[in-house]
């Protein structure tokens, strides 16, 4: 496995990782946030691009405010209000999302944080620890996320933690995919299948409002493949109010064992993505509000210029009884599989 510095983050020093296999597809990752900063994949005759929109350098990645290719826990998503009762206490979060909580921490969240990374089984494992409240969940835990490339041209990504308290425990990457290769152009010309038969409604400050809705007869409907752009600007509340997709499908077949959720492919459909997950939601972003910034080797990142289909239990499940929990602690470990497979 490569290893070589990426740069210094209050004097420590970060590095980059290269895993790969056989077929030359290979992932950079980072000890600074978890990151993917590279993911090279590839096409059907075999040639790879790297299709994970990212920085060239560490310094972008100290703000990286749309949380390109990083960790994000304890909890992803949204968590409404910035609150949540657990065990009949309430904590509090930070609001950063127009009074609501956003991925945990903007500044102090994993995927601002330099994590222990060491080689293990062909792959790299990372780990990192927070005490009890930080952040404002409760329980001292530690974090592990697995990252290997498969001879069968997966990204495979496990996650673990343990805490002696419970707590909510939501992990997901936030990696954002263009097939054409970063900085070639938007992805609405990519086709997408979600598997997933329902999603779950937001308002307007993108929290569920706790109903599950059926895909049928809307432009949520992704059972069959569609163009991304297809239906993107549909007359339909639920886009209006988000600018486009951003919403949290309900996978069908959620029985805690890993299955196919989702394919993607771009316009050619030279290069396809399958993704695999035991978990029951996934947050398909089509980078609505991505604005032009200065990406990896040169090119620019603008509108669209990249989505993310983040596993996930599903946003403000401490605040609805109704979804799946997210409760784990010392009786309940938090494990979960997600593999990107390119075929």
């Amino acid at each position: 496995m490569k290893k070589e510095l990426f740069g210094t983050v209050q004097g420590r020093d970060v590095y980059l990782y290269t895993l790969e296999n056989s077929h030359g597809m290979k992932a950079v990752i980072s000890d600074f946030g978890a990151l993917i900063v590279e993911l090279w994949a590839p096409d059907r005759e075999g040639e790879t691009a790297d299709v994970a929109l990212g920085y060239d350098s560490l310094a972008p990645y100290l703000d990286n405010g749309c949380f390109f290719g990083a960790v994000i826990a304890p909890n992803a998503n949204r968590i409404g209000k910035a609150r949540f009762t657990l065990d009949g206490q309430e904590y509090r979060l930070s609001a950063n999302d127009s009074g609501n909580n956003l991925h945990s921490h903007k500044d102090l969240g994993a995927h601002k944080r330099i994590w222990e990374a060491k080689e293990e089984n062909g792959g790299l494992a990372l780990t990192l620890s927070m005490k009890d409240e930080e952040l404002g969940f409760p329980g001292n835990r530690t974090f592990r996320v697995f990252y290997e490339v498969t001879e069968e041209n997966g990204l495979r990504i496990v996650y673990d933690a343990d805490s002696d308290r419970r707590t909510i425990l939501n992990m997901t990457n936030h990696c954002y995919f263009n097939l054409n290769g970063q900085g070639q152009g938007d992805i609405m010309g990519h086709r997408l299948q979600l598997l997933a038969s329902s999603y779950t409604p937001a308002d307007a400050g993108s929290i569920p409002t706790g109903e599950i809705a059926p895909v049928e007869g809307t432009p949520m409907d992704f059972r069959q493949m569609h163009a991304v752009g297809e239906r993107i600007d549909s007359d339909f509340d639920q886009l209006k109010i988000a600018g486009g997709y951003d919403h949290n499908w309900v996978c069908d077949g959620f029985d805690g064992t890993v299955r196919k959720i989702a394919v993607l492919e771009n316009e050619t459909a030279g290069r396809v993505m399958e993704v695999y997950t035991d978990l029951p939601g996934v947050q398909f972003y089509a980078g609505n509000f991505l604005k032009p910034e200065r990406g990896k080797a040169g090119k620019t990142y603008d509108f669209r210029s990249g989505l993310a289909l983040e596993t996930q239990y599903y946003p403000d499940t401490p605040n609805k009884p109704q979804f799946p929990s997210s409760v784990f602690g010392p009786e309940r470990h938090y494990h979960t599989l997600t593999e990107y497979r390119f075929v």
